[in-house]
């Protein structure tokens, strides 16, 4: 069983640039597991706004639960990827 830190470390290092939404899903689940519940306000910016919407829709998450969803994330990402 790998370790959270592991997984992110790898998901950095994928030779294949995931899509923006596997991007997202990637993003919301990191910030929920290490900031918890999105605390920031509404940007602007287009790309900004499309974060801040994915991160803001793991509202409620654990830190344990959202760690689980991005290995899971990764696992079914990575075998394209590397």
């Amino acid at each position: 069983f790998l370790q959270f830190e592991e997984i992110v470390e790898k998901a950095k290092n994928l030779k294949t640039l995931p899509t923006k939404e596997e991007f997202l899903e990637f993003y919301a689940f990191y910030k929920q597991a290490t900031v918890g519940d999105c605390n920031i306000e509404e940007p602007e910016d287009e790309e900004k706004k499309a974060r801040y919407f994915a991160w803001k829709s793991k509202a409620g998450l654990t830190a344990d639960d959202a760690k689980a969803f991005y290995i899971e994330v990764y696992k079914k990402y990575a075998p394209q990827a590397e």
